[in-house]
């Protein structure tokens, strides 16, 4: 009997998976039994990602792409991925994003647009573009990795703030569009989590989740087992949700 949790015979696409929670995602999906496009800018870090998930006996391949490109370019995108994937996909986990860690005054104009393009642009033209697939098969699974920031203040990283917010209430439309059809969508958010982005920084996050219920930092792999039963048959009732994996610190800030 297969395992409520198991993605043996299905496809995923993990944006931004060349690292940290993306690579973990990834990862994770794999080992599960899911056949993972890895994807992002970066060719030899893909490599790596795949190498490692081939390494352990489970399925991989690397697709380059710049989520950045414009709304043609990323139809294309889409379309090398189903067909890296052999005609389909069956998750997706718009895990990729840009935080310019600077306040509202300093934030730059290449800045604003790259965030804009990257973290709301990008998935909402790449779900319109696989989306419907999976509806018309009368099953998927869709993730929006969220954050924290989304739904608090802060003096910093507002503008990522604000386009985390705004992709999870795109998880939910969604979730409200495509869900009637056997399409699932939601969204995991993460906590302060130690990625190699931010690993000078490690002072700040500490002192950022030193009061929280878990008392400390996240790690990637802890959002990616979220992520992986978010999109198992053990989640069929899941929809349209925002899941924090946050170490508490939302529900007690």
């Amino acid at each position: 009997m297969t395992h409520p949790t198991s993605l043996s015979g299905r496809t995923a696409v993990v944006t931004g998976s060349t690292s940290g929670i993306g690579a973990a995602i990834a990862h994770q999906l794999a080992a599960r039994g899911a056949r993972v496009v890895v994807t992002g800018r970066d060719a030899r870090r893909g490599a790596e990602v795949v190498t490692g998930i081939e390494s352990s006996g489970a399925s991989a391949v690397f697709v380059a792409g710049d989520l950045t490109a414009p709304p043609a370019a990323l139809r294309e995108l889409a379309a090398h991925w189903v067909a890296a994937l052999d005609g389909r996909v069956d998750i997706l986990i718009h895990n990729a994003a840009v935080c310019p860690a600077v306040d509202t005054v300093t934030l730059t104009d290449a800045d604003l647009e790259a965030t804009l393009a990257v973290n709301v642009r990008a998935p909402q033209v790449l779900t319109a573009a696989l989306a419907p697939a999976m509806a018309e098969r009368g099953t998927g699974a869709i993730v929006v990795i969220g954050s924290w920031m989304a739904s608090v203040g802060h003096p910093f990283v507002g503008f990522y703030s604000a386009t985390k917010a705004a992709e999870a209430q795109l998880a939910r439309s969604w979730a409200a569009e495509f869900g009637p059809r056997g399409v699932r969508v939601n969204t995991v958010s993460p906590g302060a989590t130690r990625t190699p982005i931010n690993a000078g920084s490690d002072d700040v996050i500490a002192q950022m989740t030193a009061q929280t219920p878990a008392g400390r930092p996240g790690t990637p792999d802890e959002i990616a087992h979220a992520v992986a039963w978010l999109v198992s048959d053990e989640a069929a009732y899941v929809h349209g949700a925002v899941i924090p994996v946050d170490g508490g610190i939302t529900a007690t800030r």
